[in-house]
C-alpha cells in the first residue's frame, strides 16, 4: 500500500511540501501557529536534503524538537504572551470638548438643550440655562454633553 522505501528516499520533498501547506494554512488560518510548525517542517526538510541517513524516524524527532523551540520563540518574542495590553478607548473625540466652553444655542430646560459647538449642535444636559448664556462641558456621556453654567 505504502511505499516507504519511495518515502525515505524522498523525505525531503515530503517535509518541504509538508512545510509549505503548514504555511499555506497560516494565510488562510492566521493565529494557529502554523507557521512555526511550517518553518520547523521546512528546516526538518533541509535537514533530510543534507542528511538522508538521519531516517525518517530521526526527521520526524528533529521536526519536533525545531517546532517545539520554535513555538516558545515564536510566542515568547512576538506575541508578547503575559503582557497586559492597556484597554484601547474607542470612539473618544467628545472627550476632547470636556473643559471647553460653549453658547447655549436652544435653552435647557428641565435638564436638557442644546449648545453651539463649532458649526454643529450638540445635545446638552444640566441645569437651566437661556439661549446665550455660557456652559462648561464637565464630561461626555455618549453623544450628549454634560455641562454645567460657566463662570464669567
Amino acid at each position: 500500500m505504502f511505499d516507504f522505501a519511495w518515502m525515505n528516499e524522498n523525505a525531503y520533498w515530503l517535509w518541504l511540501s509538508a512545510g509549505v501547506l503548514l504555511l499555506v494554512g497560516e494565510m488562510l488560518i492566521p493565529g494557529v501557529y502554523l507557521l512555526w510548525i511550517g518553518l520547523a517542517g521546512l528546516a526538518t526538510g533541509m535537514v533530510a536534503w543534507l542528511m538522508p541517513d538521519l531516517g525518517f524516524e530521526g526527521h520526524g524527532l528533529f521536526f519536533a524538537a525545531v517546532g517545539a523551540i520554535s513555538i516558545y520563540v515564536g510566542n515568547k518574542y512576538f506575541y508578547s504572551a503575559g503582557e497586559q495590553q492597556p484597554d484601547q478607548e474607542v470612539n473618544t473625540a467628545g472627550k476632547d470638548h470636556v473643559g471647553n466652553i460653549y453658547t447655549v444655542a436652544k435653552a435647557i430646560e428641565n435638564g436638557r438643550g442644546q449648545v453651539s459647538v463649532r458649526d454643529s449642535l450638540w445635545l446638552a444636559e444640566g441645569s437651566d440655562a437661556a439661549i446665550g448664556d455660557k456652559v462648561r462641558v464637565i464630561s461626555v456621556e455618549g453623544t450628549v454633553l454634560m455641562v454645567e453654567p460657566a463662570a464669567e
